[in-house]
């Protein structure tokens, strides 16, 4: 395949949003009680901002598998699965209550690779929420677009930490369901089983911001503080049906998403002044 999309990269789109009561009603209904609330009044628990300004395509705008439509912001790539990988979010002051935003997405970068799974492109795209003129959040998130099989369940086999050691989480339906409706996430692997079993896995895939807020915020409670910034990568595939643990390490550093046999599906590092 010889279309690089790099005329895609640089385009930008800004969508603007509130800060309401209900948005954060709505997260802490979904992630309560795994989140990391802050003493000062008014101020939302890290994570919230993946509800903030979402794509919000119509029927006629969205693809077969529930998704934004390739096209329209993301390039036209030609393969059908699609994967969250990883990203970093930097937090440079905490989101408040009530606060008018802008968040203003721009694609940074596309790169095309031929791996052992056949062809797969990924996709970077950066992110900045500001209200006024401060910025707020600033994230990279990398997306991948894939043709074949799902990709392998077995994962790196990292031994599971002590019990008690780590938030236990059971991925229920609900769950899923309401993640992806504060996200406006239309992807049907999270919400319909026939759909994901037709794409060829298990059970119904848990989000990689999901994973990824949980790692936050169990990092951001271990400190103490919201990091400066937060790096994590998806590395297998997480599923609903079995309950699994969100664990850090002695130094509240780094984190990771432990599976029920043992596998770790998600792991982050948190950045703080000095490190």
């Amino acid at each position: 395949m010889s279309d690089d999309f790099a005329d895609w990269i640089g385009r930008s789109i800004t969508r603007d949003d509130v800060v309401t009561p209900r948005l954060l009603a709505e997260y802490r209904a979904a992630m309560a009680p795994w989140l990391f609330e802050q003493d000062a009044p008014g101020i939302c628990p890290p994570g919230l901002h993946w509800g903030l300004a979402p794509a919000m395509p119509g029927y006629d705008e969205t693809g077969p598998d529930g998704a934004e439509a390739k096209g329209l912001f993301l390039p036209p790539i030609p393969l059908s699965r699609r994967m969250w990988a990883g990203g970093s979010i930097e937090t440079l002051q905490p989101i408040p209550i009530g606060q008018s935003v802008k968040r203003t997405s721009r694609i940074a970068d596309i790169k095309f690779r031929q791996g052992s799974a056949g062809r797969l492109y990924v996709v970077s795209v950066s992110h900045e929420i500001a209200s006024g003129d401060a910025l707020l959040v600033r994230e990279r998130q990398d997306l991948v677009f894939r043709e074949g099989a799902p990709k392998s369940v077995a994962g790196s086999g990292d031994p599971r930490p002590a019990p008690g050691s780590g938030w236990a989480i059971e991925p229920s339906p609900l769950l899923l369901f309401r993640f992806s409706a504060f996200t406006f996430n239309g992807h049907r692997i999270h919400y319909d089983v026939n759909y994901a079993a037709e794409e060829g896995y298990p059970g119904l895939v848990v989000h990689g911001p999901m994973q990824a807020a949980l790692m936050l915020n169990r990092i951001s409670q271990a400190l103490g503080h919201v990091p400066e910034r937060f790096d994590y990568r998806c590395v297998a595939p997480l599923f609903s049906g079995n309950t699994f643990e969100v664990a850090h390490d002695q130094s509240a550093l780094t984190t990771r998403i432990i599976r029920h046999d043992g596998v770790t599906t998600a792991e982050g590092q948190a950045h703080v002044r000095g490190t």
